[in-house]
């Protein structure tokens, strides 16, 4: 990951659509990886961003964060998404 798990400040922009409409931003990380709306906040779309970006981890890490902090993991996924955006390898 290009950011860490925590770093909320990094992108506040990004941090505040997770805190206050977390829906939506699920949905656009979904929608930047092509995939059901209702995806976005899953196990699934973080291993799947993991795999694509040979990003170390595990399925069990990824089961993990999403279910105990789900606004965190997908804050870091549209971060890193907007990073690789910037470098132009998204």
């Amino acid at each position: 990951w290009q950011t860490g798990l925590m770093d909320c400040c990094t992108d506040c922009g990004v941090c505040c659509c997770g805190m206050f409409c977390f829906p939506c931003l699920a949905c656009q990380v979904a929608g930047d990886m092509n995939e059901c709306c209702l995806c976005g906040s899953s196990v699934a779309m973080r291993t799947l961003y993991r795999t694509r970006y040979n990003i170390p981890g595990s399925i069990c890490s990824d089961y993990c964060i999403t279910l105990w902090c789900p606004v965190c993991s997908v804050c870091q996924i549209k971060r890193d998404i907007n990073r690789r955006r910037e470098l132009g390898i998204f």
